[in-house]
């Protein structure tokens, strides 16, 4: 059962919504907080404004505290108390109220009356040394004390937002004008503003989901086009078409590109299993109708029994076959063993072993001692013998066999004096069922797979097999491997 958002669209989907709906909070939360602000300081400053108005009329500079005009309005709130904390006026709200000067800021003067009846001699200090904020006679002050507060009217509470500026008479009288503004409009606004983006945020984040969802639909339209390509080709079993490319230089085009290398990778592959078992099935064919036919003669006619040459034919069917066995493992990745293996004795055990049977005696040549390497040594005796198969085969009248350490790399060299391998022919004879002109008859007992093994062999074991010219024009193959250090 597919689980829920197993999908590439489902978690881009979900991914962005998720993204977009923290972002959009974490905004809401920013712009709320901003216009809460902004709403506060607008009603702190009507609030001193306010204060202000009443503090600079001239009833109030005149001390005639009774006849002020004090704002009526809704949400308004006056109060004008003296220096000792009696109520000099109030607004309709606060006529009944006792003083507000507990829970709103009070700026206390630090003056007297008779203080200010010295006239020009006010320097603005104390007699301390002390700063006095106390404004001048029939003057307003210009410091203004803020606060927010909770007042209780009645059975009611509300939030206010406090003004206190102090005034001073033209007697000398000192007071402070309280004007305060509900910040229940404020926070009605809030509200509404809040309630707008919390009902607007589901839509937007389902537009966002379904954008993402379709954006991600038609971007992985490529990647569907590759899987349906793969499909057919699957299904088909022709190897030849190829997926299409997006034009873009993204991820999904290099996708498609890697998807044709190996595709190509594959063909080939397959190409070359088909010929190994094309070629394969023509070098079994002939030994294996050779005998037959020497059998059915064999039992129609004894007396003509040739042994030797059914011999031989069992012989070279024998060994194609332990090649092909070989390849086969080869191909299925079989890695050599990882033994130290001494080049040098191999040689000489290989020549020793092989003395009797050779047309032409090798002439081995070894540099120095300690030549190890490491891998195996059954591979790597196959790879001597078959070399040294080859140069028997093609050589005039000596083979020659070195081993010497050329660096960090240990080199195997096999030579013999024939008539080489032309340039064009050099990487050509280590292809599996190849053989030259020159080696294409029966007798030879080829099958153009030892050369291959070679390579094959050496490669696994980290190094390298090339073919050359000797200075008398015949074929030196040398084999490079690591030195077992």
């Amino acid at each position: 059962m597919p689980r829920p958002f197993s999908s590439v669209r489902a978690r881009a989907a979900l991914a962005a919504t998720l993204v977009v709906s923290v972002a959009l909070v974490a905004a809401g939360i920013a712009v709320v907080a901003v216009l809460r602000h902004n709403l506060v300081d607008r009603a702190s400053l009507e609030s001193e404004i306010a204060a202000r108005t009443v503090a600079g009329s001239q009833a109030a500079l005149n001390g005639s505290f009774g006849s002020l005009d004090l704002p009526d309005d809704d949400g308004r709130l006056v109060q004008v108390v003296d220096s000792s904390g009696k109520v000099l006026a109030a607004g309709e709200d606060l006529h009944e109220h006792g003083p507000i000067t507990d829970y709103a800021p009070a700026p206390a003067p630090r003056s007297t009356t008779s203080r200010h009846s010295s006239g020009d001699d006010d320097d603005g200090y104390d007699d301390h040394g002390r700063h006095d904020t106390t404004p001048a006679r029939g003057k307003v002050g210009t410091d203004v004390d803020r606060k927010t507060v909770t007042v209780k009217l009645g059975d009611e509470t509300h939030d206010y937002t406090f003004a206190a500026i102090q005034g001073t008479t033209y007697d000398g009288r000192t007071y402070t004008v309280y004007a305060a503004t509900s910040l229940e409009d404020s926070q009605a606004t809030l509200n509404q503003v809040t309630r707008s983006m919390l009902t607007g945020l589901p839509f937007l984040l389902a537009v966002v989901a379904a954008v993402t969802w379709l954006v991600t639909r038609r971007a992985l339209r490529p990647v569907e086009g590759i899987r349906a390509k793969l499909a057919e080709i699957t299904d088909s079993g022709d190897l030849t078409p190829r997926v299409p490319e997006p034009a873009s230089r993204d991820e999904i085009a290099r996708l498609a590109r890697t998807t044709n290398e190996t595709l190509t990778a594959l063909e080939q592959s397959v190409e070359r299993q088909h010929a190994f078992v094309a070629d394969a099935s023509h070098e079994l064919r002939s030994p294996i109708a050779s005998l037959r036919t020497q059998l059915e003669v064999a039992e129609q006619h004894p007396e003509l029994l040739d042994t030797a040459d059914l011999l031989h034919d069992v012989v070279r069917l024998q060994r194609l076959a332990a090649d092909l066995l070989l390849l086969a493992r080869l191909d299925a990745g079989e890695r050599p063993a990882d033994a130290l293996v001494d080049l040098a004795a191999l040689v000489r055990e290989e020549v020793t072993q092989r003395a009797f049977t050779d047309r032409i005696i090798p002439v081995v040549t070894v540099d120095d001692a300690g030549l190890e390497v490491k891998g195996s040594r059954p591979q790597l005796s196959r790879v001597l013998g078959n070399l040294l198969d080859n140069a028997q085969r093609h050589a005039a009248t000596a083979v020659t066999v070195a081993v010497r350490a050329a660096g960090d790399a240990i080199v195997l060299s096999v030579a013999d004096d024939g008539h080489g391998v032309a340039p064009a022919d050099r990487e050509r004879v280590f292809e599996r069922f190849v053989r030259l002109d020159e080696a294409r008859g029966r007798d030879d007992g080829g099958a153009g797979l030892g050369l291959a093994i070679a390579r094959d062999v050496v490669q696994r074991h980290g190094g390298t097999l090339t073919l050359s010219d000797t200075p008398d024009g015949g074929a030196d193959f040398q084999v490079r491997l690591p030195h077992a250090r």
